[in-house]
């Protein structure tokens, strides 16, 4: 089982065109849409929202993401009403569209419902902080520091990226996807690769030569089959 996800928005579309997106990079993962009112107009539902939280539920939690102020304080009351099993369900704090496939995607590699909810909250992050792990107050004199500070990675490759589109959402989920079976810390291009939108924000475009590397136990085969994938081109080249 994964940790599910629930979708509420005061449109249904908007609801359910995002778990569709989701879903195409976190197929295994439940993702419940809750999207307007139960008559089908603009606005939220407590129904809606209860009836998705029990499809999505499951042993390993359920992290719940919200659009405009409303949504939040009817999530929000759903939560309050539930049952023993209420630190299972997570409203989390991040931009819906982000947030969202953040966190499916971490999901589908087996996260746990904090870890989850963490990736969601990690798309508040500016590309930079989320490419550094610097806060905004962080001087460029840091940032040097500590890539001078990095340690030796136990295994690493450069790889050219083969895809006309470069590492765009998908190709950049299966790679967090698949780092995410490894122990061992993995990095693409200098991002953490447990994380779908620090690798988006690298912008690795077509013919781009990155660096894959990891420190830790399965190392070498991390590398190896990371760079496969990249080389593969991912199904698209």
């Amino acid at each position: 089982m994964t940790v599910g996800i629930v979708v509420v928005s005061h449109s249904a579309r908007i609801a359910d065109g995002l778990v569709e997106l989701a879903g195409q990079m976190a197929a295994d993962v439940a993702i419940i849409a809750a999207g307007g009112t139960e008559d089908g107009r603009v606005g939220t539902s407590f129904e809606l929202i209860e009836s998705a939280l029990a499809q999505a539920r499951s042993g390993d939690g359920v992290a719940v993401f919200t659009d405009l102020g409303s949504a939040v304080m009817t999530a929000e009351t759903v939560l309050e009403m539930l049952d023993d099993d209420a630190d299972e369900v997570r409203l989390v704090d991040a931009p819906l569209v982000e947030g969202t496939v953040a966190a499916a995607v971490a999901a589908a590699g087996g996260a746990s419902l904090d870890e989850v909810v963490a990736a969601g909250e990690s798309a508040w992050l500016r590309p930079a902080e989320q490419s550094t792990g610097l806060g905004e107050g962080a001087s460029h004199e840091v940032a040097a520091d500590s890539a001078s500070d990095a340690t030796v990675p136990d295994a690493s490759a450069r790889v050219t990226i083969v895809n006309e589109q470069g590492l765009h959402a998908r190709p950049a989920a299966q790679l967090a996807a698949a780092a995410a079976r490894f122990e061992a810390k993995i990095t693409i291009g200098g991002a953490d690769a447990d994380s779908l939108l620090r690798i988006i924000s690298l912008g690795a475009s077509h013919g781009q030569e990155i660096e894959v590397a990891a420190t830790g136990r399965d190392a070498d085969q991390a590398v190896r089959e990371l760079a496969e994938l990249i080389s593969s081109g991912f199904g698209e080249a």
